[in-house]
């Protein structure tokens, strides 16, 4: 498809114009109205782009966020906005009203567990009238992973299991944006460690995320679904330094770590070190590689983006 500008995108959604290009048939001419929670986040706002690039109507769309005041372009192409914040359950039932089908991003809260948030809001979802709900859960949860991270998302897809609402578990891996500060580090060194007992990653982009999500709340099949969501390779810092020299032409010497020294605190357990082909089996498209990741943020890794 050809790459379209954010205002392009939503004056067409405004006028309700199909636009092409997706490999699965948009529920763009039904009467469901998608809610999407945290809609002015990074994947909020890019799951946002995607439904409106697949054809549906900003007038399909309920957009909830703590700030509504940054979804104003969207309000003006015909999305509904609205203020609403799980902490904060009274002000779901209004967020929530007239949506039947939703996108729940898990949050970060300091307010207890996470799961007690979610749980708000699956109750007023499902006092609405929601239907469906997608949840943005944790990868490691298909091997077994219930500790640390993974914890609350366990307890939220329980939630979600027992409300009686039919429910979408994208299970997410660790973001390719995290790679970003290291690869920079590996550019400016001209030199990047193999840490002891390192385990590979299916790495995936935020954008491929987002991107997953849109396509299973806005075409049928995937109610009480789980999707593993990851990038389309294993990826160790031998494979990072090379993508990083790809992009940036400078070159980077792999060396193994002191085996004297403490291993680095990371989230890259062995529960992630698989892959799948949910992003492309969703989407129509090919999950991104690093490579071309790092390509499309060439500044970043050379310092120029900052």
């Amino acid at each position: 498809m050809t790459e379209l500008t954010r205002r392009e995108l939503l004056e067409m959604a405004a006028a309700g114009v199909l636009v092409s290009g997706t490999a699965t048939s948009v529920m763009a001419a039904g009467n469901d109205r998608i809610i999407v929670s945290g809609a002015s986040g990074q994947l909020g706002e890019l799951a946002v782009k995607d439904l409106l690039a697949a054809g549906v109507p900003a007038r399909n769309l309920i957009l909830v966020s703590r700030t509504p005041e940054a979804l104003v372009p969207y309000a003006k192409a015909g999305a509904a906005t609205r203020f609403g914040d799980f902490t904060k359950p009274e002000s779901l039932p209004a967020a929530f009203a007239g949506g039947t089908r939703m996108l729940l991003i898990s949050i970060g809260t300091s307010a207890g567990p996470r799961s007690v948030a979610h749980g708000h809001a699956i109750d007023a979802a499902k006092a609405a009238g929601v239907k469906q709900i997608a949840y943005t859960s944790w990868l490691g949860i298909s091997k077994g992973d219930t500790q640390g991270i993974a914890a609350d998302h366990v307890a939220t897809e329980e939630l979600l299991r027992r409300s009686a609402v039919a429910y979408t578990f994208l299970r997410n891996s660790l973001y390719m944006e995290i790679l970003l500060p290291q690869a920079a580090r590996m550019v400016a060194d001209g030199k990047a460690t193999v840490p002891k007992h390192e385990v590979r990653v299916g790495y995936v982009s935020r954008s491929d995320c987002a991107a997953a999500a849109a396509a299973v709340v806005s075409t049928p099949g995937h109610d009480n679904r789980i999707y593993d969501i990851t990038g389309p390779a294993l990826l160790g810092v031998a494979d990072i330094a090379a993508a990083a020299t790809a992009a940036t032409g400078k070159p980077i010497a792999v060396v193994p770590a002191d085996p004297n020294a403490p291993a680095p605190r990371s989230f890259a357990g062995p529960s992630l070190a698989f892959t799948s082909t949910a992003v492309a089996d969703l989407t129509g498209r090919p999950a991104t590689t690093v490579k071309t990741f790092f390509a499309e943020n060439r500044d970043k890794l050379t310092g120029q983006g900052r």
